[in-house]
């Protein structure tokens, strides 16, 4: 694997490392050895798939409280996302940052998302699929969300959205939100 670190310290995009022949190729999309020399610990104990029927479906900006934090391993397995993760860690000096990186079925390129980040993404393709490896389990209760077009983060989407659940349009602004989680 080629692990390309982004401007967000440890946050990654990773490439495969093919082994091609006529048969098409052989790589390995994870390696608890490789993810671990680059500092990162992914003991998967879920994995989850999205399936996205609808062009320009938005899903975000998600990320997990304390002290249900999770790091997440994003693939698109079919179709194309642009997808966006937000530093949410205060002593980071990218705190407040994102990083926007399109994943495709045919770029095989996934992102490492660590944990304290909120993530989301937009679908550029119909019948698009995305699968997660997570390092926890899902807390219902440990939700938080970011509002997917607050002016203070100035995510550049490539389109607006099409489909935009109920629950994702009234997640709060970035100051917001931050205001809330310090007080609990």
């Amino acid at each position: 694997m080629i692990f390309t670190e982004t401007k967000l310290a440890g946050a990654f995009i990773i490439d495969l490392e093919r082994r091609s022949d006529e048969r098409g190729f052989f790589a390995r999309s994870w390696c608890e050895d490789e993810f671990a020399a680059h500092g990162l610990h992914l003991p998967p104990l879920q994995a989850n798939l999205s399936s996205n029927p609808t062009q320009g479906t938005l899903r975000g900006m998600h990320y997990q409280l304390p002290p249900h934090e999770e790091s997440k391993l994003v693939r698109c397995t079919r179709g194309a996302l642009f997808d966006v993760i937000v530093d949410l860690r205060e002593e980071s000096p990218t705190f407040g940052q994102w990083v926007g990186v399109e994943l495709t079925a045919d770029n095989f390129r996934q992102l490492f998302v660590p944990e304290r980040f909120a993530h989301g993404f937009l679908t550029l393709t119909p019948h698009t699929d995305v699968t997660y490896q997570v390092s926890a389990k899902y807390a219902p209760g440990a939700e938080g969300g970011l509002r997917w077009n607050d002016p203070t983060l100035g995510i550049a989407w490539p389109a607006p959205p099409q489909l935009l659940s109920a629950k994702d349009q009234a997640h709060p602004d970035f100051k917001h939100q931050l205001a809330v989680n310090n007080d609990r």
